[in-house]
């Protein structure tokens, strides 16, 4: 079976010139466009609930009369059910495909945020958390994973990208809107990028690597077909999706430990758990502790431009003209000084001659360490994973790092 594999691997490298330059220029179609903002718009969802707790906190402990302990497992609850949801994840993409997946996300989303939205008591607020959670670990996977086989390889880095913008135009809305805006009303808007998908979803072609695997070949070809254009040749990479499908179709898990993958999965695991372990989540959920020092009104204002314009939109430009490695490095150390930065600015809170300059550094450290996440760690690990393992290890892979 290896040696089956690495002759379809060696195939695909063998590929004509001609061929590889014409799959270089495939142009980007409306469908394509379309087809990817349907796939992430509950990424816009997603980021609203990555930052509710944090602008909503002191109404919804007042309106529902909540301790410390009761609000803080309710802020959990979304990372629970992320647990659960991410079980899943992979299983269900495979065995009912991309669009059911997102589906089935969108049911839990929507009825999630209509329960905190409605929450009279604890009981119905952490069971409506707890459905987002579950929504959030199923989108988390399938998301990526849908964007990357549909686009074409030159442009995969800047679609997968839209991804994490759509996140943190969520989060800018919540943290922004947390101001002005009633919790139960933050909740309903919630639901409308998830209607948006639900419903956009009938309208948009399935995966045609899923498609490919279920031995589905003419709609596979159709469907690539559409997303390239009526004038792409696809041959190529019709050619390449059946051999990567015949590829994995007996691939375990366990083939992956072997010492030939070893550095591959080191990288990759290792990225994914640097994406984890920075503390993008606890920034995210307990945002508003850290604002109270640095002006809660201007802070929060600054930091919805600092989201929506300028940070993940940079990662979107230039994550295919600078590279992976460069971006990445750049983003690690940015985090890297921001955390620091932060880290002063409450270690020197008390010392008198500087008491004043603490909240600017605060201030400061939040700006860059959004930035340089939402540029780099936010999305590329995703993007390395699928590009540093051999073709037939790249869906277990994948499922690994992630769970």
């Amino acid at each position: 079976m290896e040696g089956e594999n690495h002759s379809m691997e060696k195939g695909l490298l063998l590929v004509n010139k001609e061929e590889r330059r014409g799959s270089s220029e495939t142009t980007i179609t409306p469908l394509l466009i379309f087809t990817t903002f349907i796939i992430v718009s509950a990424s816009y969802s997603f980021g609203i609930a990555l930052g509710f707790t944090a602008g909503t906190m002191s109404s919804i402990m007042d309106d529902l009369d909540l301790s410390i302990a009761q609000f803080s497992v309710f802020g959990s609850l979304l990372t629970f059910g992320g647990m659960i949801g991410a079980i899943f994840s992979a299983t269900v993409a495979d065995a009912f495909g991309r669009k059911m997946t997102l589906w089935v996300a969108e049911a839990f989303f929507i009825s999630g945020w209509l329960a905190i939205a409605q929450a009279k008591n604890i009981i119905w607020l952490d069971s409506g958390r707890f459905f987002v959670g579950i929504a959030v670990g199923l989108a988390s996977y399938v998301v990526p994973v849908y964007i990357a086989e549909i686009t074409p390889k030159n442009v995969r880095g800047t679609f997968t990208f839209s991804n994490q913008l759509l996140q943190n135009c969520g989060l800018a809305t919540v943290y922004y809107l947390g101001n002005v805006m009633s919790w139960r009303t933050i909740a309903l808007i919630g639901v409308i990028p998830c209607l948006i998908q639900f419903l956009g979803l009938f309208f948009i072609p399935e995966s045609p690597r899923w498609l490919a695997k279920e031995n589905r070949d003419e709609e596979c070809e159709v469907v690539l077909q559409k997303l390239r254009g009526k004038e792409a040749d696809i041959v190529t990479e019709t050619r390449e999706i059946m051999i990567s499908v015949d590829a994995t179709a007996n691939i375990s898990m366990q083939s992956l430990f072997k010492r030939k993958y070893a550095r591959q999965l080191t990288i990759g695991v290792g990225v994914m758990l640097m994406q984890q372990l920075c503390g993008s989540t606890g920034l995210g959920y307990y945002a508003g502790s850290i604002f109270d020092l640095a002006g809660k009104f201007i802070l929060n204002y600054l930091y919805f431009i600092d989201y929506y314009v300028p940070k993940a939109i940079l990662g979107l430009i230039v994550v295919d003209r600078w590279g992976r490695r460069p971006l990445l490095m750049a983003s690690a150390a940015g985090i890297c000084l921001s955390c620091i930065t932060l880290a002063l600015a409450f270690g020197l809170k008390g010392v008198p001659s500087i008491v004043n300059f603490t909240p600017t550094m605060a201030f400061v450290g939040i700006l860059t360490y959004t930035m340089m996440f939402a540029a780099g760690l936010g999305a590329l690990p995703w993007i390395i994973m699928s590009e540093i393992f051999p073709m037939d290890m790249k869906v277990v892979a994948g499922s690994l790092a992630f769970h």
